[in-house]
């Protein structure tokens, strides 16, 4: 049953067009940079600095191994592109709203931290 899935999944690659592999390394080793960018825009949010590169970044990693299979593949269904704009809107929504949480809270440090070296004699 595994094999038959397997087989099953990587036929896919040939029919498409797309390295079922390349394809999950470009999608797993965009996880630590995408990581990366959404520190990097807290830290400079954080400072009162643009975030319009580390935004971008971290916008393309999310998105890097949807672009190869636009590049790459071939013949893809139209529902595969609807599922994978659902997905793509879905994870756009909820990283923006983590990250303005996170911005959130580390300005609410910052002034907190602010308000202490004011007390300070």
């Amino acid at each position: 049953m595994i094999e038959g899935a397997q087989a099953w999944f990587l036929s896919l690659g040939t029919e498409y067009g797309v390295n079922p592999w390349i394809f999950g390394a470009i999608y797993i080793g965009a996880i630590p940079f995408f990581l990366l960018s959404i520190a990097w825009l807290v830290r400079r949010a954080r400072a009162g600095q643009s975030t319009v590169a580390p935004a971008m970044l971290a916008g393309f990693f999310f998105v890097s191994a949807y672009l190869y299979l636009a590049i790459a593949g071939r013949n893809i269904p139209l529902w595969v592109w609807l599922f994978l704009a659902l997905l793509v809107a879905w994870g756009a929504f909820t990283t923006i709203r983590d990250t303005r949480a996170k911005m959130a809270a580390a300005k609410i440090d910052a002034e907190g931290s602010m308000r202490q070296d004011d007390k300070l004699p």
